[in-house]
């Protein structure tokens, strides 16, 4: 069924897309009317119920978010930061409890104290300016930490439109084998947390036959604690785009889409200047640069769902379906969006690729450890001294990133959660036993993921932060298989009663909840969720312990 839903929703292709037509219904209230949605299902050839059910999804369109004027984030890095009852006291003396909803997250957790009004997110000292910002909501300027640390393959002053063009005409005037193979070898891996092979997805798309192909930049970056696509998207944005073009040229893709999360209204805006700058230019769109070849851009805003960054689950988004995973195989590279052989890639995988064709693949594998060539983006939050965005080799000291880099912390820390919410809890005195690579982190058990450090302070109650990323993933996941939508949701009130009561855990039962979302759910959302939970359980276990019983 759901192969055919994928054909009817490109019948109409990339420009009448399903799922932008849901989200402009919702615009004015908040959620489509059900009758409008009855319209666009017939118009699409979509059964009703299947057009209820993507609607009733999305944070910004399903009913709850009728009538609301102004969201808190509530993300990981203002939880732990405590501002967040604040933000929500001043708020409440303005607006109605049913014209406030949330976002999570961000992006802003260099300062936390966040908010969204109007299309415009703030952060740090802006909620004492509420008043003027009600009246006046315009966008507020708020600088960060930046910098790179060995080799600058994505933080650089001097990248701008010629670079990129000039490296753009070198590939379109090279054999796409001869292009491929430098990617192949430079060893890049995905960076969004799962460190695939790139060149394997992009020989894979080559070689699938199709119509039509894609490349989907993922910037559905949803983890709580990670601001580092946000950060290319709006300072670097060309490193992505021409990026996305060299890879569709090195797999006879002929479309791109980026897909932003609708909670980074800077970003949307930025990139979507950046394509017109670059249709304008003949950079991407018809012929390019007089050649043969074809590459045009899609920009897609998303609605408020953290599983939309999970592959499969973003291209049923695209298509207007509910965002569900996706069982695999066929995996996206053979049969995509619309069925198509597509390729998907977050944004700083892809914005690796320019350097790569300029400076070639074994410059790339030069630098890094082992198998994590290159170098990583890591997001610092504001328990740091220096909060911000750091490019590092690969293998670099976790301890260099957080003394030298971070400049240590500002209040006394416990752990550090790396990777986002399905990332390794660690506490502080494992800093020396790792490195920035996909390998240090899985030695030791943990997870390098997205590459966003999250820090704990001593006063935070480790079974209060459990709880939060149980009701995290019960809240975000798509509801497909039970062990993630129902083991989230038994996680979450196990961790309240024992927090709120004299209710004891009992741990046996505790294992066997993990041991099921680990093994039974489809995704790296319910399956992942339990690493965090164990090592909080395994390094903070006295903390644990009032709570359990054996």
């Amino acid at each position: 069924m759901s192969k055919n839903l994928s054909d009817l929703a490109g019948k109409k292709g990339l420009e009448d897309n399903l799922f932008e037509q849901v989200g402009r219904l919702a615009t004015v209230t908040g959620t489509p009317a059900k009758k409008d949605l009855a319209r666009l299902a017939d118009e699409f050839l979509m059964g009703k119920a299947n057009l209820y059910g993507t609607a009733s999804f999305y944070d910004f369109t399903k009913e709850d978010n009728r009538g609301k004027k102004i969201y808190i984030c509530n993300g990981s890095a203002c939880l732990t930061a405590r501002t967040q009852d604040e933000v929500r006291e001043k708020i409440s003396a303005h607006f109605q409890p049913e014209e406030v909803g949330h976002m999570c997250c961000l992006g802003r957790c260099y300062e936390n104290s966040s908010f969204h009004y109007q299309g415009i997110n703030y952060s740090g000292d802006d909620i004492n300016a509420l008043e003027e910002i009600i009246e006046h909501p315009t966008p507020r300027s708020k600088p960060f930490h930046y910098g790179a640390v060995g080799s600058e393959v994505l933080i650089h002053q001097d990248f701008h439109v010629p670079y990129f063009a000039e490296i753009l005409e070198k590939v379109l005037h090279s054999p796409d084998e001869f292009c491929l193979e430098e990617l192949r070898i430079s060893g890049l891996r995905g960076r969004g947390g799962a460190g695939f092979p790139i060149a394997v997805k992009f020989d894979a798309c080559k070689k699938s036959p199709g119509k039509h192909k894609f490349l989907v930049c993922n910037a559905d970056e949803g983890d709580p604690g990670a601001f580092s696509d946000r950060f290319l998207m709006e300072k670097n944005p060309y490193s992505i785009l021409f990026g996305m073009v060299m890879g569709g040229f090195m797999t006879g893709a002929d479309y791109g889409v980026v897909y932003i999360r609708g909670e980074y209204p800077e970003s949307i805006r930025i990139i979507g200047d950046a394509i017109k700058y670059m249709h304008e230019n003949n950079f991407c769109g018809d012929k390019i640069l007089g050649t043969d070849f074809s590459f045009n851009f899609k920009l897609i805003s998303a609605m408020g769902a953290y599983i939309c960054g999970e592959e499969t689950a973003l291209l049923n988004s695209i298509e207007g379906q509910r965002p569900e995973v996706r069982v695999r195989p066929p995996y996206p590279a053979v049969q995509g969006l619309f069925n198509m052989p597509t390729v998907v890639n977050n944004v700083e995988t892809l914005a690796c690729i320019p350097w790569i064709m300029k400076n070639g693949g074994q410059a790339f594998a030069g630098v890094g450890r082992g198998k994590s060539t290159g170098t990583k983006l890591i997001s610092l939050d504001g328990f740091f001294n220096r909060p911000g965005i750091y490019e590092v080799d690969n293998g670099t000291p976790l301890r260099k990133v957080v003394d030298e880099l971070g400049g240590g912390f500002r209040v006394p820390i416990k752990a550090l959660h790396i990777g986002g919410p399905l990332g390794g809890l660690l506490p502080i005195e494992k800093i020396d036993a790792l490195s920035i690579d996909f390998e240090s982190f899985a030695e030791q058990g943990f997870l390098l993921g997205h590459g966003s450090i999250l820090c704990i302070p001593e006063d935070f109650p480790m079974i209060e932060y459990v709880e939060h990323l149980f009701e995290f993933t019960a809240q975000e996941s798509c509801g497909k298989c039970f062990p993630c939508r129902l083991g989230a949701t038994r996680g979450q009130e196990l961790m309240h009663k024992a927090r709120t009561g004299d209710y004891k855990i009992e741990s046996g039962l505790l294992e066997d909840l993990l041991e099921t979302m680990q093994l039974g759910s489809l995704c790296a959302l319910g399956g992942g969720v339990p690493l965090p939970v164990k090592n909080a359980l395994e390094y903070f276990s006295e903390e644990m312990a009032p709570y359990l019983s054996k």
